[in-house]
């Protein structure tokens, strides 16, 4: 028997949750077709002695919607193992989009993902109008990893009521219509449909981002497209206060599912200095919509972000911040340096939801004035009591001082890390929430594979090889019907992560490269251990290296 590719000698982790066990797998036409004791002689074949084979893993969580465009690795995801991506999050993106549009596509896409507008337009191809053409054109340009597309709101609102989508709900008429686009993405193969319900979230000209405004009635109409097909996820940024789910929010989470009779996974679990019982408190609040299929996203690493005042992002959820949202550097800094802006924000502060003002974890990172080096490494609290000044207004002065270019690293969430394990040992969260491609200048957890087998399997046993790798495959697998990944068993696609488990990791934090369109920075954190990915049936990296095959596909949903 002759094979397109076998794995000789490797400890198989299927998966599923079973036990490891040591063999052989071969591959042809990119499927797998024995798993066991394989004979016979293959094109390729890898040695994975003393390596451990799981399935490719699948990251539900990402915004690789525009840079899928100019990148067709899918890095860093595709550096720790990802084989599978999922797009179209938080109810932003970038099709449909009419030409005279793309503007405002774009500027949603600073906003809310923090992705720079130069870079955007830069490198997004724009070689599409509709949704289905938007797959069509990814499948075209070829991938490394296999893309996986939801629906998100806010363009297709705006295909339909135009810039009025960010300013009211729609009519019957206009509901019918992106009821229609809706099920067209669908029956192309999307995977369901993404809003959002966060303050935070603003999109072109400071406004809020157009999903946001469309009201129950409209909703309930999306939810039964899904219905009405028997298939799809709905994903919803849920939260405006991190970990709390109030009232209104799971009023809203009910009757997403009870509508669309569907999944729905929200955004976020993650753990607060200022409130250690909230996730659990929150995961036992809501205990009866989990059993109906609301599934939390949560991640295994500290929530560690950097902070730029010319892209604040992490403060758009405060009304005071709105008219600094993308400025010139020198009009943002007349405004942060007015009084009645700074009175704005420490009273904003004293009710936070997402920044919690602890100036003690905020660290100056980088910066380019040479006069103001002496910063770098020291806390925006320590550098206040050095000038006996109100921490807030040593922030935004040190920010100005060095003309807003100054980085400063901030623990946001899940800072002691000794409360992770409860949250990803709880089998009613899934871990994913890596935000890959987003955030560019600001964080970068799509590293959260490789992290969580390093740091909670390997070095402190939280939870078995078996089980991290199940919560990393099978589990988001399973949320979004993706039926032919995720598992190692004879006919299902043959992509793998191929690791050292003695060696497999990643850093929390990670560091910045230029290598986004138009020379472009962004944050990046590199992989440790992963030996092999293969996607497809062909290894994409070897070593880390890459190896310029792209047998990565565009997957769809149902008979798509």
């Amino acid at each position: 028997m002759s094979y397109d590719l076998v794995i000789r000698n490797g400890t198989v982790v299927d998966g599923t949750g079973a036990p490891r066990v040591e063999a052989d797998i071969a591959v042809s036409d990119g499927r797998i077709v024995e798993v066991g004791k394989v004979d016979g002689r293959a094109k390729e074949t890898i040695d994975a002695a003393d390596l451990i084979v799981a399935p490719g893993f699948v990251d539900p969580h990402t915004h690789y919607d525009a840079q899928i465009c100019w990148d067709e690795v899918v890095s860093p995801s595709c550096w720790h193992g990802v084989t599978t991506v999922m797009m179209g999050n938080c109810g932003v993106g970038i099709a449909p989009c009419r030409p005279e549009a793309r503007k405002i596509a774009a500027w949603d896409l600073v906003n809310v993902e923090a992705i720079p507008f130069d870079v955007l337009t830069e490198g997004v191809t724009w070689d599409w109008e509709t949704f289905p053409e938007y797959m069509k054109a990814a499948e075209s340009r070829g991938s490394g990893l296999n893309l996986g597309f939801l629906a998100p709101l806010t363009p297709f609102r705006h295909y339909v009521l135009g810039e009025e989508s960010a300013e009211r709900a729609a009519s019957e008429d206009e509901t019918r219509s992106i009821a229609a686009l809706l099920r067209e993405a669908m029956e192309a193969g999307a995977f369901g449909f993404t809003t959002t319900n966060v303050g935070q979230h603003v999109g072109f000209q400071g406004r809020p981002l157009a999903c946001r405004l469309a009201d129950r009635n409209e909703l309930v109409v999306y939810c039964n497209v899904l219905r009405d097909i028997g298939r799809g996820t709905i994903e919803v940024a849920l939260t405006n206060e991190v970990s709390k789910v109030d009232e209104q929010e799971r009023k809203l989470l009910d009757m997403l599912l009870t509508e669309s009779q569907r999944p729905v996974t929200w955004l976020a679990l993650l753990n607060r200095d200022d409130n250690p019982k909230i996730c659990q408190e929150t995961l036992d609040a809501v205990s009866d919509l989990l059993e109906r299929g609301a599934v939390p996203q949560s991640t295994c690493r500290p929530f560690i972000v950097q902070i730029d005042l010319r892209t604040p992002f992490i403060f758009a959820n405060m009304e005071c911040w709105n008219p600094v949202l993308n400025r010139p550097p020198e009009e943002q800094i007349t405004i942060l340096n007015d009084p009645s802006f700074r009175t704005a924000f420490k009273e904003a502060l004293k009710r936070p939801l997402i920044f919690s003002a602890r100036w003690e974890v905020a660290t100056v990172l980088e910066v380019t004035d040479p006069s103001i080096e002496k910063y770098v490494g020291r806390t925006v609290a320590s550098i206040a009591a050095e000038r006996n000044s109100d921490p807030v207004d040593t922030f935004l002065d040190l920010a100005i001082e060095d003309q807003l270019r100054m980085q400063f690293n901030y623990e946001l969430f899940n800072s002691d890390e000794s409360r992770i394990p409860d949250l990803i040992t709880d089998p009613r969260t899934m871990i994913g929430l890596s935000d890959g491609g987003a955030h560019v200048d600001s964080l970068c957890d799509a590293g959260y594979c490789t992290y969580l087998l390093g740091t909670w399997v390997r070095d402190n046993a939280v939870m078995s090889l078996e089980r991290a790798v199940q919560r990393i495959t099978t589990e988001p697998a399973t949320l979004f019907g993706i039926t032919e990944r995720g598992r190692i068993a004879p006919g299902l696609a043959a992509d793998f992560a191929i690791f050292d488990l003695a060696t497999v990791g990643s850093d929390k934090t990670g560091f910045m490269r230029n290598d986004l369109p138009g020379g472009g920075r962004r944050l990046v954190v590199p992989a440790r251990g992963i030996e092999y990915t293969v996607v497809n049936g062909d290894t994409l990296f070897k070593q880390g290296c890459d190896t310029g095959i792209r047998n990565g596909k565009v997957i769809r949903s149902g008979r798509a």
